[in-house]
């Protein structure tokens, strides 16, 4: 686990040194080789690290002046014999003394700081460089923080919640300021999830950045009582994994990872099966998506081990289908269909009290879209093309990026399936929908589509799919 959700040390008078240690030490291989090797590395003793040729980079320019544990340790396996000091790294003691004391003043003072509630509202604003020294078991350096600290970082949910007119001076805030901030918390991810359904992820992962740090700061205030610290952790690991999606389906996969390992950390110290298992159950989706469908398969039963006891059958039909999707991924059909048989089963039990909220958006629609995606791994192209048509049809309207999806996937399924002109009408609705929606990922799968389509393009509805496909990505 490699994320945090901490600002960056801006008591640094001074810019960056370039590590020029670590950069010798990588030689001629290029950063996401080196990467590549680091990640090997991790796996070698155990660990597991999100590294990518831009964590590579931002050591090399010195924005790192020290990795966090994880990196350390895979750092010292990978050049035994030398040092942190020796890699090009600053003590840690030295990061962690420069980097709390002044951004507890500056939460006091300076109301208009990067994390203010006027930068998230730019869709625009650069994301946080998190401290890669910091990880869940040391986010304890923030406990000095006072209660109208704690009231400051809840304004900063602001732009996901409070309503117009609401000022974060209120009494309310300033009298019970970990009460209001858990309620803040529960409201943000509420917020987020409106907004993804509508809009799809592209435009709110770097706005949602700033939230998911203040859930952690309250949390880490340790000012609440017993009640509120649970709803607390339970609001900022619900934080993470929501995060995480919108890094998911924005094609930013290292990130999601990470912040799904965060969200899974987190509910293992609070020992939240319900947050634990929807910690696992989007570790599934992302594994199947990234391919590596043995993880997702086991992500998908760890969760339903996990679930089994909470009394949502609806969540572990939804669980099932993560199953199936790993299964289907490694082209076993007899254990796909057997997944879909006990989803589909799960699912005719019908809703309880005990179903999560954040499930939501899992209802009949989602059910045949997944299976679509289930039988289009198997290269069943007709039969995945029916379930995604049915897909479209169920869906409520306000799940907006849904439909989009279930298009896109219909789109995809019909064109392999050897009906280029049904494909390019479908692919056109989704490019419509896509006026609305931005999503990496649906944008991936008619990307991929239009090269399915290549070979008929002299049909006249599929050259005019592929001209507004190409006008679109221009």
């Amino acid at each position: 686990m490699t994320s945090s959700p901490y600002p960056p040390d801006i008591s640094a008078p001074q810019p960056p040194r370039p590590n020029v240690a670590f950069r010798r030490l990588r030689g001629q291989r290029s950063p996401g080789e080196f990467a590549a090797a680091v990640r090997r590395a991790a796996r070698e003793i155990g660990e597991c690290v999100s590294c990518d040729a831009r964590y590579i980079g931002r050591v090399e320019a010195g924005a790192i002046r020290c990795p966090n544990y994880a990196y350390e340790r895979v750092f010292l396996h990978m050049f035994p014999g030398r040092s942190l000091a020796d890699l090009g790294f600053a003590p840690r003691a030295s990061v962690r003394g420069r980097s709390a004391r002044p951004y507890e003043a500056t939460a006091h003072t300076r109301p208009r700081s990067a994390a203010t509630p006027q930068t998230l509202r730019d869709p625009q604003v650069t994301e946080y460089t998190h401290h890669e020294e910091s990880d869940v078991r040391r986010r304890a350096f923030m406990t000095g923080m006072t209660g109208s600290t704690a009231t400051v970082a809840v304004a900063t949910l602001t732009p996901f919640d409070v309503p117009p007119g609401a000022a974060p001076g209120d009494t309310a805030l300033d009298r019970y300021p970990a009460r209001a901030g858990a309620r803040a918390v529960e409201e943000a991810i509420r917020r987020i999830r409106l907004l993804d359904d509508r809009h799809g992820a592209d435009g709110l992962y770097r706005r949602a950045a700033a939230p998911l740090r203040t859930a952690f700061e309250l949390l880490d205030s340790g000012t609440a009582q017993r009640d509120i610290t649970d709803r607390l952790q339970a609001g900022a690991g619900e934080l993470a994994i929501s995060v995480g999606w919108l890094a998911h389906d924005s094609g930013r996969f290292d990130d999601a990872r990470s912040h799904y390992a965060e969200a899974l950390a987190t509910s293992r110290m609070a020992g939240d099966e319900a947050l634990e298992a929807h910690a696992f159950c989007n570790a599934a989706f992302l594994a199947r998506d990234v391919g590596r469908p043995r993880e997702a398969v086991r992500a998908a039963q760890a969760a339903t081990r996990v679930a089994a006891p909470l009394g949502s059958p609806r969540l572990l039909s939804l669980l099932s289908l993560r199953e199936a999707g790993g299964w289907a991924g490694l082209d076993d059909r007899g254990a796909c269909e057997r997944s879909l048989a006990r989803a589909q089963a799960l699912f005719a039990r019908g809703g309880s009290d005990a179903d999560p909220e954040w499930m939501s958006f899992y209802g009949e629609a989602e059910l045949e879209g997944l299976e679509a995606q289930c039988w289009s791994a198997l290269g069943e192209w007709r039969r995945a093309a029916q379930h995604a048509r049915r897909a479209v049809a169920l869906q409520d309207p306000h799940f907006t990026r849904n439909i989009a999806l279930y298009t896109a996937e219909l789109a995809d399924d019909l064109a392999r399936s050897g009906q280029p002109d049904e494909a390019a009408s479908a692919g056109a609705r989704a490019l419509g929908i896509l006026r609305d929606v931005r999503s990496s990922r649906i944008e991936s799968m008619l990307a991929t589509t239009a090269r399915v389509l290549l070979p008929h393009r002299r049909a006249a509805g599929v050259s005019a799919f592929l001209e507004r496909h190409a006008a679109a990505r221009r």
